[in-house]
C-alpha cells in the first residue's frame, strides 16, 4: 500500500500548486473588495485559452507565453472592475457584485463557446509529457514547474502586500477603507489594481491547469469555481499563504482518498472542509474579523 500512497501524496502536494495559482486571485480580490468573484472559474479558463492559442497558433512556450496573457489578463480584470464592479454602490453592493460577477462569467462562457466551440483542448510541452523518477516512483515535470510557479507568485504577491508602499494602502483598505480614504489612500485605485492583480494570477492559473488536467473546455469554469471557493474558504478568506495550503491539504486529501474509492474521493473534497471548519470556522489561516465583513 506504500507504494501507492507516497505517489498519492506527492500529487497531491503538487497538484494543489496549481489550485493555489487559481485560488491565491480569488482570496485577495476578497481580502481587499469584500466580494466573491464567481467569474474566477471561468477566467482561469480563459487564462487557458491564451495560452493554448500562443502555443498552438503562435508556438510560443507556454511559461514564456506568460509573459503575454498576465499583463492581458491583469487588462481584462481592470475593465471588468471599471465597467462592472465599480459602478455599483448601497448596502446591497455586496449581494449585487455576486450577480454582476455571474454575469461576467456567462458571457465569458458564451464568448468562448463562439470562438473555440465546446470541443475539448489541450496544451502540451515537451515538460508535459516528461517525468522524473524520485523514491521509486515518477512526477511529472509539469506538476513540479507549476508547483514553483506557486510558490513564486506567493512570494511576488506577499513582498507586494507587505513590502510596497501599495501594499501597505491594499491592507489599509482590507482592515478599513473609510480610515484609509481619509488618511489620502485612493481607495478606488487600490482597489482597481487589486482586482486587476487577483485577475491576472488567472493567466499562470490557466496554463498550469490546462497543461496538467489532461484537458478544458468552456463549461470547466463550473467546477472549478465550486473548488476554488472550498480552497480558499478553509485556507481563510483574505489569506494569501491560507490558499496555498489549503490547495495543497486539499488535494493531497483527495488524491490518497482516490487509492481507496475514487467514487469518494470528490466527497471527501468537501467533507474535509465541513469537519475543519467545525473545528476552526474562521478557516486555517483566517482572522474572525475578516469573515465578519
Amino acid at each position: 500500500m506504500a507504494h501507492q500512497i507516497y505517489p498519492a501524496i506527492a500529487d497531491g502536494i503538487l497538484g494543489g500548486g496549481v489550485y493555489a495559482l487559481m485560488a491565491v486571485g480569488l482570496t485577495l480580490i476578497f481580502g481587499v473588495l469584500d466580494i466573491i468573484n464567481v467569474a474566477q472559474g471561468i477566467l482561469v479558463v480563459v487564462g487557458g485559452y491564451l495560452s493554448y492559442v500562443l502555443s498552438v497558433h503562435l508556438h510560443i512556450d507556454l511559461f514564456l507565453g506568460l509573459l503575454i496573457t498576465v499583463p492581458a489578463m491583469f487588462v481584462l480584470g481592470l475593465a471588468i472592475h471599471t465597467l462592472v464592479i465599480r459602478p455599483l454602490r448601497g448596502a446591497e453592493r455586496t449581494s449585487m457584485s455576486l450577480l454582476a460577477c455571474f454575469a461576467v462569467a456567462i458571457i465569458a462562457e458564451g464568448a468562448l463557446y463562439w470562438i473555440f466551440g465546446p470541443n475539448v483542448v489541450t496544451l502540451t510541452a515537451s515538460y508535459v509529457r516528461s517525468s522524473i523518477k524520485v523514491a521509486g516512483f515518477y512526477i511529472s515535470d509539469i506538476y513540479l514547474y507549476c508547483f514553483a510557479l506557486a510558490v513564486a507568485a506567493v512570494a511576488v504577491i506577499y513582498l507586494l502586500l507587505y513590502r510596497t508602499r501599495f501594499g501597505r494602502a491594499v491592507r489599509a483598505t482590507m482592515q478599513d477603507a473609510t480610515a484609509a480614504r481619509l488618511i489620502g489612500i485612493d481607495v478606488n485605485r487600490v482597489a482597481a489594481l487589486t482586482f486587476g492583480i487577483g485577475v491576472a494570477v488567472t493567466a499562470a492559473g490557466g496554463m498550469a491547469y490546462g497543461a496538467t488536467s489532461g484537458g478544458f473546455s468552456p463549461n470547466s469554469g463550473y467546477d472549478l469555481i465550486s473548488r476554488l471557493l472550498a480552497i480558499i474558504i478553509l485556507g481563510g478568506l483574505g489569506s494569501i499563504g491560507g490558499a496555498l495550503a489549503a490547495a495543497v491539504f486539499m488535494i493531497t486529501v483527495e488524491s490518497v482518498v482516490d487509492i481507496w474509492s475514487p467514487n469518494w474521493a470528490v466527497a471527501v473534497f468537501y467533507a474535509a472542509l465541513v469537519i475543519v471548519l467545525t473545528v476552526r470556522p474562521s478557516g486555517l489561516f483566517g482572522r474572525r474579523e475578516v469573515r465578519a465583513q
